[in-house]
């Protein structure tokens, strides 16, 4: 199914107006404070209570500080990223949504944001159905006494409905006060935890949970207790609200990552000397035996933890959605015009909240708490991935506008990167899996439908920049100590939209084994009228080039005459780090006019130590399945070898994959034989992919011209290949490449030294 999605100059400007009315209305208020505590009370959520303890009665204590190192190593390194990120740009609304989509540009950052919201909007349901088990001891007293089933749905249900009717009605400034009260209700709770006492049956050191636990079950309770180290960006969809973002964002959330990862490793401590592993694995609220007043506290604390939690999920998820809707990156205008619109002086999110009320509301109908832990940490593993891997690939790229206040490290950020890759395939194949071939699938439709914005190249480029230049720089001095040879070849024409087959020739020699770097010739003296007309021709040869199987440069000279042209490029150096050792010149076999220039600076070029190569083009389709027909007089002489390599070269190219190398030698009728056996020794030896039956010995007739000779076994080659020499050269001038009319594509080639085939 195509999808096709147009915008007109007026819809765009309408758009544009809308996002830039809705921001400038935006009321920013919040500092430091609401960033910490919506990280916090996030991070402080429903596993701490509810899976700790299975976890450490599992895995045993070394086991989960070893998984809490383990998840740290993930959202530290993302922490530090997001701190980087945050004091290098603007943030704007849709925290990190908006920067990985002004880092990664629009179609990589709704890809991302959109798997980012969902693990967002899906944490809403986890939250809120832990709320729920914080209801369980009145539930089961209920049931004990009155004989009154009450489901958990029934309690999680009617709390989603309330809250997400509270924040849509009310915004963000009453979800940050309520945040104040839960995370009071939730330190008291943890205070109550550390100064309780061991539970009554736990009696024998014994009974404690072992330090080391069933450790191949490691990865296994990772996945379920991931969740609680995730949370630390949750401050960070605030962004379109806080004063100064580059200095909340920063403080608010590695303060928080590092105060979560501290409280974690005392709770665990703390259950392992308080409980027994039966108890700990079996005991959902163990925390509640545990605790001074451990009946109430507990649960409230509980209640206050998910309850918290689910408030800053629900606060961030609709900004990242209306951030979205804003860049026009969802499919349907009409969608990002309904899902970007703001309410009220903040610009409050109400039609985004309604979705995303309604996607939790599908996964607390649905899902256990164990199941939606495994969804939600894959998809918050793919944007902590993405995070770090915006910080690395901004460290490697050197970009000068990269400057933020706040500087992780490259290796932090590679290591992060690693590390939320892995973690997805050791926590679960499938689930990672599926997250993936999910984000290829938005990335697929989103790249579709907004064809014209930067896609995956936008990621590469500054890193591909420096890659390519460490690697020239490598060439430049290995090339010296390197005796094999490969083409590195420039070509200057200025008939490049007449004919192609220089054009191909080049792409032939530049698609496996050799370089190539094409140039076309613009006549004239440098201009703002010249550098504009290169420009356009620039633009011409670039989408020439992306139409051809190859591997070549292009690029345009402006130059008053051909001779100072030819000049300029022979200086340059090769893209490669490798010096260019071999130019290219074509010509018109028909109208051969042009010829004149290109033998007038032969002696130039031949100054360079450059191979050379001159092609004389026929108006003939080349029938690649004809081979390429070699014409060799001595194999010891330098231009015959130079021949053979070429057309093994040439021969790498697709084109010629059906297509056979021809070997044609020249011989006095009284040396065939013996000329036979060198060249069929001289093929075996160089490994040449030429069989004894494409090997032909010659007679050289006396009276009969080498040109005739050629016409009666070359006349339907794809490609013939002759050698031209400066001795003959210099006596015949232009008559020494004329005369080939039986044939069709010719290529002379002439050698500045002998070249060893080994």
């Amino acid at each position: 199914m195509k999808i096709v999605f147009q915008w007109s100059e007026k819809q765009l400007y309408i758009n544009k107006s809308m996002k830039e009315k809705v921001q400038s209305s935006i009321q920013k208020q919040m500092g430091t404070a609401p960033v910490y505590f919506t990280a916090i009370s996030t991070i402080l959520g429903a596993i701490l209570f509810l899976r700790f303890g299975f976890a450490v009665g599992t895995v045993g204590v070394a086991g989960v500080i070893i998984l809490i190192l383990i998840g740290h190593m993930v959202t530290l390194p993302t922490s530090m990223a997001i701190s980087e990120i945050a004091t290098n740009q603007k943030v704007e609304g849709g925290g990190e949504y908006y920067m990985i989509s002004r880092s990664f540009g629009l179609n990589i950052g709704a890809t991302i944001g959109i798997s980012l919201y969902f693990s967002q909007a899906i944490s809403v349901a986890f939250y809120i159905i832990a709320f729920a088990e914080a209801f369980r001891p009145l539930a089961d007293f209920i049931q004990l006494h009155y004989q009154v089933y009450i489901p958990p749905r029934a309690i999680s249900i009617p709390s989603l409905l309330l809250l997400g009717l509270l924040i849509w009605k009310n915004g963000a400034s009453l979800g940050v006060k309520m945040l104040y009260v839960v995370v009071t209700m939730l330190l008291v709770s943890l205070l109550a935890f550390f100064l309780g006492q061991r539970v009554p049956d736990f009696s024998s050191p014994s009974e404690a949970a072992p330090f080391f636990g069933q450790m191949d079950q490691l990865f296994i309770v990772f996945a379920i207790i991931f969740p609680a180290f995730t949370g630390m960006d949750a401050g960070v969809g605030l962004s379109g609200e806080l004063k100064k973002p580059q200095i909340s964002i920063p403080k608010g959330t590695l303060w928080a990552t590092l105060t979560g990862m501290i409280i974690y490793i005392f709770v665990v401590l703390k259950l392992e000397a308080s409980a027994t592993a039966q108890e700990l694995v079996s005991q959902p609220l163990i925390m509640s035996k545990i605790a001074l007043f451990g009946w109430l506290l507990i649960p409230l604390g509980l209640a206050a933890a998910t309850l918290s939690s689910a408030i800053g999920s629900i606060l961030v998820a609709p900004r990242t959605l209306q951030a979205i809707a804003l860049d026009h990156s969802l499919p349907s205008n009409q969608l990002n015009q309904f899902l970007c619109k703001g309410i009220g002086k903040t610009g409050e999110p109400r039609n985004a909240t309604l979705v995303s009320l309604a996607i939790a509301l599908v996964f607390v109908s649905l899902g256990g708490i164990d199941v939606v832990a495994k969804i939600i940490s894959m998809f918050f593993m793919v944007t902590y991935a993405a995070m770090n891997l915006i910080s690395f690939f901004n460290h490697f790229g050197a970009d000068p506008s990269y400057r933020p206040a706040f500087r992780s490290k490259w290796y932090f950020s590679l290591a992060g990167f690693l590390m939320a890759t892995l973690l997805m395939f050791l926590m679960s194949p499938v689930y990672a899996t599926v997250s993936i071939v999910a984000i290829l699938i938005i990335y697929g439709v989103i790249n579709r439908v907004h064809h014209q914005r930067a896609g995956l190249e936008s990621i590469f480029q500054g890193v591909m920049f420096q890659i390519s230049r460490k690697i020239a720089v490598y060439l430049q001095g290995a090339a010296k100590n390197n005796e094999s040879w490969r083409p590195s070849a420039i070509c200057i024409s200025s008939e490049t939209f007449e004919r192609d087959k220089i054009f191909d020739l080049l792409n032939w020699i530049s698609y496996s084994h050799g370089f190539g770097t094409y140039i076309h010739y613009i006549e004239g003296y440098y201009s703002k009228e010249k550098h504009r007309e290169a420009q356009q021709i620039m633009d011409r040869l670039i989408l020439k080039a992306s139409k051809t199987v190859g591997n070549m440069i292009v690029d345009t000279v402006i130059s008053p005459s051909y001779t100072s042209a030819i000049a300029q490029l022979i200086q340059i150096p090769g893209i490669t780090g490798m010096e260019n050792n071999m130019v290219i010149f074509e010509y018109d076999k028909q109208k051969p006019e042009k010829l004149t220039r290109v033998i007038e600076n032969l002696r130039m070029v031949e100054a360079g130590d450059f191979d050379i190569c001159i092609l004389g083009s026929s108006m003939r389709n080349i029938k690649y399945d004809n081979g390429i027909h070699i014409w060799i007089r001595d194999i010891n002489r330098d231009n015959e070898r130079l021949m053979i390599l070429l057309s093994y070269v040439i021969m790498g190219h697709p084109y010629w994959k059906n297509a056979r190398m021809n070997l044609f030698i020249l011989s006095d009728k009284s040396k065939m034989e013996e000329t036979a056996k060198s060249i069929n020794q001289f093929v075996l030896e160089g490994r040449l992919p030429v069989s004894k039956n494409n090997i032909t010995v010659v007679e050289q007739e006396p009276d009969v011209n080498f040109r005739t000779i050629i016409g009666r076994y070359s006349s339907e080659a794809a490609l013939t290949i002759v050698g031209f020499y400066n001795e003959q050269l210099k006596h015949e001038g232009e008559k020494h490449f004329q005369g080939f009319d039986a044939v069709g594509d010719i290529l002379f080639v002439n050698a500045h030294k002998l070249l060893e085939i080994s």
